[in-house]
């Protein structure tokens, strides 16, 4: 297994793909279709003897142009099947316009989301400028499910689908002894230990950021609730390393998210803490929480405070009059809004 490393100024930088050569020659995630991004990708295949038509599968952790947006081109060059979750499908096969290019959707989430003009105007600007060509080509794509395994010749591939920051974003669990080329992050079994297991997670688990939601796809009901159920998937999985879809390997994946779990519950507990002021709508609860916002960011704010907001609304912890939210419940029990695993016990 090789990680070609791809520059990406658009979203969250430093993308990762991963190249499998079994017998079926797989890439798991692409890359934006800009030229210097397809330019990397191209340039790091080449490294292993291995162009775009060369490659038999495509299996896309999540449908984000950064991350689906060669999907379509490579598999034009060579016929290659691209596997995406069913519900991330529609938005790399052209049977859904991104949030992006809908207007109508932009308007509804704006006006639900309290986004002033100049704000609206700056995200507009950005879609504009960015444009439609990030998509790539529409690919002709192979719907999975949770638990599907994808056989690549020598090597299983199976879907975890963990839900938050897209609808169908997977991580693909293997067998890291089986994979040619790749190093295990342990060697084989242990006395009394399950086998070595590994991931490749996309943006459901990253080593420095912790990942959007509310934001980054919109069309994630009860957005913040479904990625802490991933999170607590990811801890009870226990992988012993995962592939992430930006920057380095995460050694401890469970550890990992169990932090960012707690990072929510953090976040909860500042959201609560702006809101003693008084009602406020997502957009003024994200001015607190991040200040000034640029580019994607203006979409990724108010996203992440409104995934908050619903979720304390929906606990009974606050009602919406509107746009706006309140208090009803002053001084709430934070730890008992989230699941728990075992490694929060374990902290305690």
């Amino acid at each position: 297994m090789k990680r070609i490393q791809l520059g990406n100024t658009v979203f969250e930088g430093e993308n990762d793909a991963y190249l499998i050569e079994a017998d079926r020659t797989t890439l798991v995630d692409t890359a934006v279709a800009v030229p210097s991004a397809r330019a990397d990708l191209r340039e790091g295949l080449s490294e292993h003897g291995v162009e775009f038509a060369d490659v038999d599968a495509v299996v896309l952790t999540h449908w984000h142009p950064d991350h689906a947006g060669l999907a379509g081109e490579i598999q034009a060059a060579g016929d290659a099947t691209v596997y995406v979750h069913e519900a991330d499908a529609p938005l790399v096969d052209g049977r859904e316009r991104p949030f992006a290019m809908d207007p109508a959707a932009q308007r509804e989430t704006f006006d639900r989301w309290g986004l002033p003009t100049d704000a609206r105007e700056r995200l507009t600007t950005f879609f504009e400028r960015e444009g439609t060509d990030i998509y790539g080509r529409e690919a002709d794509v192979t719907p999975i499910v949770d638990g599907e395994t994808i056989d690549l010749g020598g090597v299983e591939l199976e879907a975890v689908h963990l839900p938050g920051h897209t609808a169908g974003l997977c991580a693909f669990a293997f067998d890291p002894r089986t994979v040619p080329g790749h190093d295990p992050v342990r060697g084989g079994d242990r006395a009394g230990e399950d086998p070595p297991a590994e991931a490749f997670t996309g943006d459901a688990l990253l080593p420095r950021y912790t990942p959007n939601v509310g934001g980054a796809d919109v069309r994630v009901e009860e957005p913040l609730a479904a990625y802490a159920g991933s999170l607590v998937r990811i801890v009870e999985r226990d992988w012993d390393a995962a592939h992430p879809g930006h920057r380095e390997r995460i050694d401890e994946p469970s550890r990992r998210a169990a932090e960012i779990l707690d990072h929510h519950r953090d976040r909860t507990r500042r959201v609560l803490d702006v809101l003693e002021s008084g009602p406020a709508t997502a957009w003024e609860v994200s001015a607190e929480l991040f200040g000034d916002l640029e580019e994607i960011h203006t979409l990724h704010g108010p996203g992440e405070a409104f995934a908050h907001l619903d979720h304390l609304e929906r606990a009974g912890v606050l009602e919406r009059d509107g746009t706006a939210y309140r208090l009803l419940d002053p001084d709430p029990i934070v730890a008992d809004l989230f699941p728990t695993t075992a490694l929060d016990a374990a902290s305690r």
